[in-house]
């Protein structure tokens, strides 16, 4: 890799004024050189030798011309996102979803992928011809996969626990071990933790200074938030709430119950909405939207009811040992019971808590996938900087 300049010379100059001009194209799109030159705050002659520098090496190409009124038409520049792609995959109990990513964040069509009994490589080379063939692009264009799962991933050892939803996936050395086989920078993270990304780039946590996601789908996490830094402990297990015995008053809710996951988990909530007549509640459909599956509104209110006693259970822990701005209720569970459970949750904790502030998810669909397109985003961008940096002139 190639020393950075120093700071000062001529070729830190350029380096910095290139990397202005790329960071203007991928937040405002398409430019000609004389916007640039006014965004950036630089002289015509210097911005027309970034964009110059900027299209010799690849990075940019010309798009279209736009009128220049008595004189000639300027040429626009758009980045060439082609250059590098990742795809984002969310892999949960019954299906691979997956999805390209550019580095200027365009949205590209999700390919759904039945789960089958496969080796880890084919269901990520699946994901990646899948996401490739509905976006029509090509994977050779691929650098970087991010996979979203049931599980965590000890980042100091490469070992998977909690991933009872993977069949034939290894437990040990399975980053080093995609990576080997396809030739792909492979990120894995907790699918909690990915949606949490997602609810700070464009959902309930945006404005928040921190905020604590408890996820709620097949099975039952929790996501923290510091900052804009997803907390992931030091073998990368935080947030597994789930298993979290419940207490002696709490088991009253379920006897059956034993801990979190028995009593909000995905199962659980399925038998809850059925008793109610309302099997569709709650659907592990990750595109479902707010309220999308309920019917009748006794029985909708009947069921937020008896669930936000639930769902109360588990926000109590998460309030005691973090005391988060916010706590947002998400996955499918939090999705399907909306604003209306949120408000539930927070009455029935007012008393002992204060004024928890606890609200709906916010991400439109999608929520793993679009977190894991943040990831990659962010990987994708720093490559297009450093070759920013390997620029000769």
């Amino acid at each position: 890799m190639a020393e950075r300049p120093v700071r000062g010379t001529p070729a830190w100059l350029r380096e910095t004024n290139d990397r202005t001009a790329l960071s203007l194209l991928l937040e405002h799109g398409v430019l000609t050189r004389s916007r640039i030159g006014e965004l950036s705050g630089l002289s015509k002659p210097t911005a027309a030798q970034m964009v110059s520098r900027l299209e010799t090496a690849g990075i940019i190409h010309v798009v279209g011309e736009v009128s220049g009124g008595r004189g000639p038409n300027a040429a626009s520049y758009a980045v060439r996102t082609d250059r590098m792609l990742g795809v984002a995959i969310d892999i949960d109990a019954v299906a691979l979803r997956s999805s390209v990513t550019d580095a200027s964040g365009t949205e590209h069509p999700i390919a759904v992928t039945p789960l089958a009994r496969r080796s880890p490589e084919e269901d990520v080379r699946i994901a990646v011809d899948t996401a490739c063939a509905a976006a029509g692009v090509a994977p050779d264009r691929v650098r970087a996969v991010c996979i979203g799962v049931q599980g965590a991933l000890d980042p100091r050892t490469d070992e998977l626990t909690y991933i009872e939803t993977l069949p034939g996936w290894p437990k040990q050395g399975i980053r080093r071990r995609l990576e080997d086989a396809l030739g792909y920078t492979v990120h894995i993270d907790n699918d909690a933790n990915l949606a949490a990304i997602a609810e700070r780039a464009d959902g309930a946590g945006r404005d928040a200074g921190g905020f604590a996601l408890l996820w709620m789908g097949d099975g039952l996490g929790l996501a923290v938030d510091q900052g804009g830094v997803v907390h992931r402990g030091a073998s990368g297990g935080a947030g597994e709430i789930g298993y979290l015995p419940i207490t002696r008053e709490a088991a009253e809710l379920d006897p059956d119950a034993h801990d979190l996951q028995d009593l909000v988990g995905g199962p659980a909530v399925a038998r809850l909405a059925a008793a109610h007549g309302l099997p569709g509640f709650g659907s592990s459909d990750a595109g479902q939207t707010e309220d999308s599956s309920v019917g009748d509104s006794d029985a909708v209110d009947a069921l937020l009811d008896q669930l936000a006693t639930r769902v109360a259970v588990g926000v109590v822990p998460v309030l005691a040992l973090l005391d988060p701005e916010r706590v947002v209720l998400g996955g499918s569970t939090g999705r399907a019971g909306g604003a209306r459970l949120a408000e539930r949750v927070a009455a029935l904790l007012r008393e002992q808590w204060g004024s928890p502030t606890i609200v709906a998810t916010d991400v439109p669909a999608h929520p793993v996938l679009r977190g894991a397109r943040e990831h990659l985003l962010g990987e994708l961008r720093d490559a297009l900087f450093a070759e920013v940096s390997r620029i000769t002139v």
